[in-house]
Order: structure tokens, then C-alpha cells, then sequence
């Protein structure tokens, strides 16, 4: 059983992929408001909520289970629409060495855009489940942002 590694999965949205880029990378306050699966959300360091020296707390529903991290912005390039995150403490530090999480928005036309999320993790020990739970949390996440935009 592998301790460390990547999954990753790729979701299609019928809205613009800068309109999707335009909400993680300057809107990220807003997820709370608009996924079921994310309870609540703030800033725990720093005074930007989308600058690489901001932490955020975050409370999630992952695995039909309510747990919290934090997270920081490692990177953000606007050009290529890729975010890089580091998620620690809380439930993930308990469990995990190293999680990271990588955002990649892809422009398929002018009405849709394929959103790929990445996470890279290593475990403390064998007994951790691989976090799938955590990516079917961001497939959740995307497609109710795509929604949110969709309608207005």
C-alpha cells in the first residue's frame, strides 16, 4: 500500500473557465455561500483572503464527515488559470504528511471549460485511507460553482 501520491479528477462546466478561475482566485470568501458540502470558511492570518501569506480555517463535509484545516495559497498564475494550495492542521494534519492541492481550469470554448483538480498527498501511515473523499469534495465543489454561475 502506498503511503504517498496523486489522484486526481477532471470535471466539465457549462460556464466560461475565467468566470470559474475568476471565483478561487479573487472570490474565494464566496464558496461557503454557494457549496452545500463547505460549512463555513475565514480568514485565520493575513489580511487578503487570495494572497500566498493568507491562512483560511475551512470546515468541510468530507466522507459524510464534518472536518476542518487550514489552507494556504501556495501560487497563483493567471495566465495558465492554475492555483496550487496547501491544506494542514485539523483533520488533514492528524492523518497526512503533505497535502497539496493543484487547480488547473482549461478553456474547452467560450460557454464551457475543463476544471482538473490534483491532490498530492503522503500519509502518516499505512492505516490513512487515500483521500478521496477530500477530491470528491472539490468534483462537488466545481460543479455547484459551474451551476452558481450558470444561472446568473
Amino acid at each position: 500500500m502506498a503511503i504517498s501520491g496523486k489522484i486526481s479528477v477532471e470535471v466539465v462546466i457549462q460556464v466560461p473557465g475565467s468566470k470559474f478561475f475568476q471565483i478561487l482566485a479573487k472570490e474565494l470568501h464566496n464558496i461557503q455561500n454557494i457549496c452545500e458540502g463547505v460549512h463555513g470558511a475565514n480568514l485565520h492570518e493575513g489580511d487578503d483572503w487570495h494572497c500566498t501569506d493568507s491562512v483560511k480555517n475551512w470546515t468541510c463535509l468530507v466522507d459524510n464527515k464534518v472536518i476542518t484545516c487550514k489552507e494556504k495559497i501556495e501560487a497563483i498564475d493567471e495566465e495558465k488559470k492554475l492555483i496550487q494550495f496547501s491544506i494542514f492542521d485539523g483533520d488533514i494534519g492528524q492523518n497526512y504528511k503533505l497535502f497539496k492541492s493543484n487547480v488547473q481550469v482549461t478553456e474547452t470554448n467560450n460557454e464551457s471549460a475543463s476544471v482538473k483538480w490534483t491532490i498530492e498527498y503522503e500519509k502518516i501511515n499505512e492505516d490513512v485511507k487515500t483521500p478521496y473523499g477530500y477530491l470528491e469534495l472539490l468534483e462537488k465543489v466545481t460543479i455547484e460553482v459551474g451551476d452558481h454561475l450558470h444561472k446568473a
